[in-house]
């Protein structure tokens, strides 16, 4: 624990000005981001008695060994600045919200030449209109099954596409009039993009003008005595009419409007959000958040605000933003989301009529979401807690592991050799933690070497990274044989990350934090592996055991019999589910190196020739045995392919080239070449 006065900076030394601080560990690690519109009369209240300080901030500044900032010209400044540094930095003592689920959108894909409606889920992508969020994909299906009838924009997949456009023939959808078949050429580009912005615009909330139009056309269309017609549109009509009864009016006036309301207590907070457009309600999503930092509703609706539209920009910030509580500087949130709208938005608390009422159904949800996590929460706490107080007991730990890590080696007899690091804290995969290994020593099948070589590299990177941070002012040398390619690696293998080796960039390290307990997927040989690699390092402090398939059975090193747990133990239940994400998530690696290995041409081997060239070469000459066959000042025909690179590929692919030709000995057939240069 440290003090705050040995940090704390000296009189004058702060700025009376806006800003943004940052407190960091003694690690260097960035604990907590704060903004204030004066950072000497924000910082002084971090800095007085211990005994005065709500309990999360006195437990904060005594984790932190230091404190900077930077100063910025306005609080619309800060608060950006804040947003940005939290979600870079990922404080643990700042607000977090998590999402309750993964909510779907209704998407029409405007950024391609022929726009398509679909269910989308995570991330936004842009140049993507979107529309909710939903509570489940099934009502968006419901409601563009109901609207296809009126704007018949195109829904299928890439694939289907391309396909009707090769065959002249459209899909279902287009013979039955749910589709305008731009695939076959129904439609101009043109006319279909038009379809899909009336699309989007009816699902924005300007409704009234397509019904009257198509009553308007209806009549028209009756007086002509044109009945079929007319009653074609009759049903368009009743269509839109029961898409838009799927959203009942909730706002008399059309408005467009975010509410969002908070429901809390001493430890945790649910925040509930509906997105009502045109006066219906379009979505509605839910997030819960521990309150690891001392923070009232004001602050919570803040970081709601931060969270919420931090990424977004221009129609989806809202006109208008209905709260519970405005935020300590509303004039600055204001600003902000005026910025990122690019037009005036009113933050307020509605206080009388229908906005009034519909924020008490807002507040209803969010004290039902609360309820509901903390029940599930207690649930799940117990259940866990118990696990591992019963893996303690099992392994003779003295406390309970609270972190664990898995080791697993996965192959194809011998071949893309693997590994896999799977992280659980209190019971629960850190996925953003999990790291993948190749197995760079030695060539073959050996899990129990592998399994050494992949130990010794983690912890390595963790004494490494002791040393850096002064935990400690001497290092052990190691005594056996251990690798000196760092592990870890996302991906590509073992490399280490941009930025990771930095001093001060204030992000956790990927092996800076050491397990309480180490599993390794095997018997007593992986179980002796894993061990002599740690002694090897001069690490005794973390425990080791290993989870054999066959029996379930948990083996400790040095013993020769394994530890039973029985079949209905919650801790036997917890290793396994460690043990077998450890496995998914190896395989998984394995199996997508063997694809890429399999999928490799003699084209890879060309230096600067990257996949656009590659395809446009193949697609030229029609398959690798006729671009061998080319000469150089063909292969230059090909845009983008200069003589020097035409060179290189010729070279390439002449030391690519098979000895002889592959012969059937059943038939005496030649076997020929296919367009990956592989024989059949």
């Amino acid at each position: 624990m440290a003090d705050p006065s040995s940090y704390r900076p000296k009189p004058g030394q702060i700025p009376d000005s806006p800003g943004v601080y940052k407190f960091r560990d003694e690690h260097r690690r960035v604990i907590y981001v704060g903004k204030a519109k004066s950072l000497r009369q924000r910082l002084a209240n971090y800095f007085q008695d211990l005994s005065g300080l709500h309990p999360r901030t006195r437990t904060m500044v005594t984790t932190a060994a230091s404190v900077e900032w930077t100063v910025v010209a306005t609080e619309v400044e800060a608060l950006q600045l804040e947003y940005s540094w939290i979600k870079e930095f990922d404080p643990r003592f700042n607000v977090k919200y998590r999402d309750d689920k993964s909510y779907p959108y209704l998407a029409v894909t405007l950024n391609e030449e022929f726009p398509r409606v679909q269910v989308m889920r995570g991330a936004k992508k842009k140049g993507v209109r979107y529309f909710g969020p939903y509570g489940h994909a099934w009502a968006i299906r419901e409601t563009v099954d109901l609207m296809l009838r009126v704007f018949p924009v195109r829904t299928c997949s890439a694939g289907v596409f391309k396909n009707a456009a090769r065959t002249g023939r459209p899909c279902l959808l287009g013979y039955i009039g749910k589709c305008s078949a731009p695939c076959v050429g129904r439609v101009t580009p043109e006319e279909h993009r038009e379809l899909a912005d009336d699309f989007c615009d009816f699902m924005a909330g300007r409704t009234g003008t397509y019904i009257r139009r198509l009553e308007k056309d209806m009549m028209a269309a009756a007086e002509e005595m044109e009945y079929e017609r007319a009653a074609r549109l009759r049903d368009d009509v009743e269509a839109l009419k029961r898409a838009m009864e799927k959203s009942a009016v909730v706002l008399a006036d059309a408005t467009d409007a975010d509410l969002i309301a908070v429901a809390e207590d001493e430890l945790e907070a649910a925040v509930q959000i509906f997105h009502v457009r045109g006066g219906r309600v379009r979505g509605q999503r839910g997030w819960v958040t521990d309150k690891v930092e001392n923070v009232d509703t004001s602050g919570l609706v803040e970081h709601a605000l931060q969270q919420l539209y931090g990424e977004e920009s221009g129609d989806a910030v809202p006109k208008e933003v209905l709260v519970p509580a405005l935020p300590d500087d509303p004039a600055a949130v204001s600003q902000w989301l005026a910025d990122r709208r690019g037009s005036q938005v009113s933050l307020r608390i509605p206080q009388r009529g229908d906005k009034k009422d519909l924020m008490v159904t807002v507040q209803r949800n969010a004290q039902q979401a609360l309820g509901l996590h903390k029940t599930k929460r207690a649930s799940d706490l117990t259940t866990r807690s118990r696990a591992l107080e019963e893996i303690a007991e099992a392994l003779g730990l003295d406390t309970a592991p609270l972190r664990v890590e898995c080791f697993d080696i996965s192959h194809l007899q011998g071949d893309d050799v693997v590994a896999s690091m799977v992280v659980f804290e209190d019971g629960l995969a850190r996925k953003g933690e999990y790291r993948r290994f190749q197995i760079k020593g030695f060539e073959g099948q050996d899990d129990v070497r592998s399994m050494h070589e992949v130990i010794s590299r983690r912890f390595r990177r963790y004494l490494q990274e002791k040393e850096r941070t002064g935990e400690w002012e001497e290092t052990p040398a190691p005594t056996g044989p251990v690798p000196a390619v760092p592990g870890g690696g996302d991906g590509a293998g073992d490399t280490q990350a941009a930025g990771e080796s930095r001093e001060d960039d204030g992000r956790p390290k990927r092996f800076a934090y050491p397990p309480q307990l180490l599993v390794v997927d095997g018997g007593q040989p992986q179980v002796a592996a894993a061990k002599r690699a740690l002694d090897e390092l001069g690490i005794d402090d973390i425990a080791v055991c290993g989870l054999a398939k066959r029996l379930e059975e948990v083996w400790l090193p040095d013993d020769d019999d394994p530890v039973v747990l029985p079949r209905s133990s919650e801790g036997l239940y917890l290793l396994q589910r460690v043990r077998d994400e450890a496995h998914r998530f190896a395989i998984t690696y394995q199996r997508a190196k063997r694809a890429k290995r399999i999928r490799a041409s003699p084209l890879d081997a060309v230096p600067g020739l990257g996949d656009t060239r590659k395809q446009a070469l193949i697609k030229h000459f029609g398959s690798v045995k006729k671009l061998r066959q080319a000469t150089i000042e063909e292969i230059c025909e090909v845009p983008g392919i200069g003589r020097r690179t035409a060179e290189s590929v010729a070279v390439a692919l002449a030391a690519a080239a098979p000895a002889a030709p592959a012969v059937n000995t059943a038939t005496g057939e030649i076997m020929e070449e296919d367009d990956g240069g592989s024989t059949t």
